[in-house]
């Protein structure tokens, strides 16, 4: 463990695998930011706030922001831990400090970016953009942790 401790590329991708981990994570807050800024719930037992029936009907339904800011977190759910996993094998192979690097840097960006403009509703491509920069990004890592010299 101590080797990992002094190891640049470890601690680099520490770092930023705690950035998007934690991006992740307030995606979960923000879902229920926009649950109670829109009045929009989908347990029953999350309508203590209606005042009578009908209220608790018109708050018990989906809502579009609601619905972006989980499909945002969800897709943050598909493309991060992959990341972690690969990220982690990948600065186990011993790659160069600045190419690392490179590769976090440009994975958190892309990461940052997408929600950016799934959740401010951006025109495509900039959705579409940003996840298949991160896509390829972590498939530059897979590769360089099966090509041969790794066999």
């Amino acid at each position: 463990m101590a080797h990992l401790i002094d190891n640049e590329v470890f601690l680099a991708f520490s770092t930023y695998a705690t950035i998007v981990i934690l991006k992740m994570m307030l995606m979960a807050p923000m879902t229920g930011f926009f649950r109670f800024k829109n009045k929009a719930f989908s347990n029953q037992e999350d309508l203590w706030l209606a005042k009578n029936p009908e209220e608790k009907k018109k708050m018990l339904r989906p809502d579009d922001q609601v619905e972006r800011v989980r499909r945002c977190h969800q897709n943050d759910l598909e493309n991060i831990i992959p990341f972690i996993v690969i990220g982690l094998l990948y600065a186990l192979t011993g790659p160069d400090l600045a190419t690392a690097v490179l590769h976090f840097r440009v994975f958190v960006i892309s990461r940052i970016c997408h929600t950016v403009s799934y959740v401010l509703v951006l025109p495509q491509p900039s959705r579409a953009l940003s996840w298949v920069t991160g896509m390829l990004t972590t498939f530059s890592m897979a590769y360089k942790v099966l090509s041969p010299l790794h066999l």
